[in-house]
């Protein structure tokens, strides 16, 4: 009765193909920032599916971080962080990571969120770092199911500011930040993986030495 630990059945479905692109994706060792951890149960599989990424969970909800806490201290993964209070649209952390994911965040969230997400990811990953989101979209204006149809119609009757995202916006607006589009995989369930890089950016030039002939 006074155990935190949430628990959500999507999770439980679509936690391994998650990891199967993620490990296509990344590498070995990486430094991973998730925000909207939710309950923590992607945080804890896709850690100890993955001893050398150094997996960071976060989320702005109380509840959400005493889930995560809780799901951290039962399974003992070093590679598993404390959870961090994280609103995207505030302050991110100081430390560069090689990849930013979220799960199931941009339909129900205001496009604002969308809009902060992938500004702070754009200056948070380190060259050549992953953007990975995972959750419904439409293609070229359209809803690649019924089934999202009727979801979508069900997200924007709760809250209008929320509903499935253009792929093809989200694209717009990651290019303005430096994200480019590096690959889309379709899941279970009318689904996508959607991956976005970092430019990998030229070193800077240091400063001209003029030498004087004699």
């Amino acid at each position: 009765m006074n155990d935190p630990r949430l628990q959500s059945p999507a999770a439980a479905r679509n936690r391994q193909p998650i990891l199967e692109v993620l490990r296509q994706v990344l590498p070995e060792h990486a430094r991973i920032l998730e925000v909207a951890s939710g309950s923590g149960e992607h945080a804890l599989y896709l850690a100890g599916a993955m001893p050398g990424w150094r997996w960071q969970p976060s989320d702005p909800n109380p509840r959400a971080l005493a889930s995560i806490v809780a799901w951290r201290e039962a399974a003992g993964l070093v590679n598993l962080l404390e959870p961090q209070q994280l609103d995207v649209t505030g302050d991110w952390p100081a430390e560069p990571f090689e990849a930013v994911v979220a799960i199931n965040l941009l339909h129900i969230s205001p496009w604002t969120v969308t809009e902060a997400l992938l500004a702070g990811a754009g200056d948070a990953l380190l060259p050549g770092g992953v953007l990975y989101f995972y959750g419904p979209f439409r293609r070229e204006g359209r809803h690649t199911a019924s089934s999202n149809a009727a979801f979508d119609a069900d997200l924007r009757a709760r809250d209008p500011r929320w509903g499935i995202r253009d792929l093809e916006a989200v694209t717009a607006e990651a290019g303005r930040h430096g994200l480019t589009l590096d690959r889309v995989v379709t899941m279970p369930a009318n689904n996508l993986s959607v991956v976005f890089r970092q430019a990998i950016r030229p070193p800077q030039a240091g400063p001209v030495t003029r030498i004087r002939s004699r």
